[in-house]
């Protein structure tokens, strides 16, 4: 059993540093907007309706079937419910 240390769990369990990444961004805009959805205090089907997207796909927002989402669509998501996202890119450790 190997005693490596890794940054995050996704740098763990990715095969590239650049899936790495990727599940790094996607992982912090969904849970960005389920704090949204549950500070709104909107149901699964107010909040399809805000993302114009269908209830079905909510929940797996909710569950954090992450690899059901891109970027793309996370970004839009946020963008559609009124929220801004920036990125901050550093040199690699």
């Amino acid at each position: 059993m190997s005693n490596e240390r890794f940054e995050s769990v996704w740098d763990a369990i990715a095969d590239t540093p650049a899936e790495a990444e990727n599940m790094k961004l996607r992982s912090a805009l969904m849970m960005a907007l389920k704090q949204h959805i549950a500070t709104e205090g909107l149901s699964q089907s107010q909040a399809a309706r805000l993302f114009g997207v269908t209830q079905p796909r909510i929940s797996d927002l909710m569950r954090g079937k992450i690899d059901l989402f891109g970027l793309d669509t996370l970004v839009n998501m946020a963008a559609t419910a009124g929220m801004h996202v920036e990125m901050n890119i550093a040199k690699a450790a």
